[in-house]
């Protein structure tokens, strides 16, 4: 981009602060209106509860801010690469998005988008599509070459269910073609498609693997996601809580940023609130199959103890393994004792208990959950080098100092 260009980027950033959203909801519509194809990749549920639009109103504005500096962003770019990857993103699948986005500015900005501005922002798409197609070209074919990789969606049989609480199933995939599978590490996700009638197509979502890597089988634990006046249900949740075992799904090659490279001298707190367990409960089993020893406190947040996912299974695991310590709060709990807390996390109570020399910390829950955990334990003395976390939904928060 020439000097002059980025000068241009930069003149939209206080409208992409204050109307963002609005941009970002009329491309969504736009594009959906002219490639209704693409509902078959994209996410209608956060399309449905705006957190799509802001995600990408919040990943525009970045690269806008940081249009000098785009370097900054790679970390961004990454997680974003894997949840394409993980998708089947195609490269000609960047056109269509980045026609739609020229068009909506042009017709959002109206008289504001000079020749210059669009031009400039024609120019910063294109140069950020190279940049996400090479990024996503190279997991791809990382993926393909790994022992039982793939690309793109690959057939699998339910072969288990198994109820973790009152909300959440476990789910024993089996590749319907009984050739290998790919590892994984633990943390990462796949994304599992299907059919959901009551929109009349295909929809993905990506699913934490909750268990170490087995090579016979891969395991996803889903909640059932009940809506409220403000949110629907959730449609693949409860579209895979009615399937049956014999029945197939669609499965991604696994992917994801955040995971644990577990060494035998790590300490590890691993912090979850709700379904935001799972990728923990792989990084949970995997220091067991590793047998490093490695100290490990588990603290965790629900609503109640009905909800409580895996409490049994990590019961068992602390009670047969000194590495462990666990604790959990309720917010409904009606008694408390040294390892059962009521309310909500709060880790200033286990503060002496967290505080461990060169520990590693992973957080994983709503956006909310992990600002507050974060910070705590920024307060308390831990590096923010040693503090890793995983939102569920657009992965895009970036906490701030």
């Amino acid at each position: 981009m020439t000097y002059e260009q980025k000068l241009s980027i930069k003149e939209t950033v206080p409208f992409l602060r204050e109307h963002g959203t609005q941009l970002t909801g009329y491309f969504y519509e736009r594009m959906f209106s002219h490639n209704p194809e693409l509902k078959n990749i994209f996410n209608m549920g956060n399309q449905a509860n705006g957190k799509q639009k802001n995600a990408l109103a919040s990943t525009v504005l970045a690269y806008a801010e940081h249009i000098e500096t785009p370097e900054v962003l790679t970390e961004v770019l990454k997680s974003i690469g894997n949840k394409h990857v993980s998708l089947n993103i195609a490269p000609e699948q960047y056109d269509i998005v980045g026609y739609h986005l020229l068009s909506s500015i042009k017709e959002v900005l109206k008289e504001k988008a000079t020749s210059s501005i669009i031009e400039a922002w024609a120019q910063a798409y294109h140069e950020l599509a190279a940049i996400m197609i090479s990024i996503e070209e190279k997991m791809f074919q990382k993926n393909a070459e790994k022992k039982g990789g793939w690309k793109g969606w690959r057939t699998f049989v339910i072969a288990n269910i198994v109820e973790e609480s009152n909300t959440v199933k476990s789910f024993y995939l089996v590749p319907k073609d009984g050739g290998a599978i790919a590892e994984y590490l633990p943390g990462q996700y796949i994304s599992v498609k299907m059919f959901v009638p009551s929109l009349g197509h295909e929809q993905p979502r990506q699913y934490s693997l909750s268990s170490t890597y087995m090579p016979s089988h891969y395991r996803i634990s889903v909640k059932k996601e009940k809506g409220n006046a403000k949110t629907p249900d959730g449609l693949v949740s409860n579209c895979l809580h009615e399937k049956k075992i014999g029945d197939e799904v669609l499965v991604s090659v696994p992917a994801g940023s955040f995971f644990a490279n577990i060494l035998p001298e790590d300490s590890l707190v691993l912090i979850s609130g709700g379904v935001g367990l799972t990728p923990l409960m792989s990084i949970l089993e995997t220091c067991k199959a590793l047998n490093n020893k490695n100290k490990v406190i588990w603290i965790h947040g629900c609503k109640n103890e009905e909800l409580h996912a895996f409490k049994s299974k990590v019961a068992n695991l602390e009670h047969n393994n000194d590495w462990l310590t666990s604790f959990v709060f309720y917010e409904d709990g009606l008694t408390e004792n040294s390892s059962v807390k009521k309310g909500r996390v709060d880790l200033s109570v286990l503060k002496d208990k967290i505080l461990i020399n060169k520990a590693k910390y992973y957080i994983c829950g709503p956006e909310p959950f992990i600002k507050v955990h974060y910070h705590s334990l920024i307060t308390f003395g831990a590096s923010k080098e040693s503090i890793f976390y995983e939102e569920f939904g657009p992965q895009l928060l970036q906490i701030k100092e």
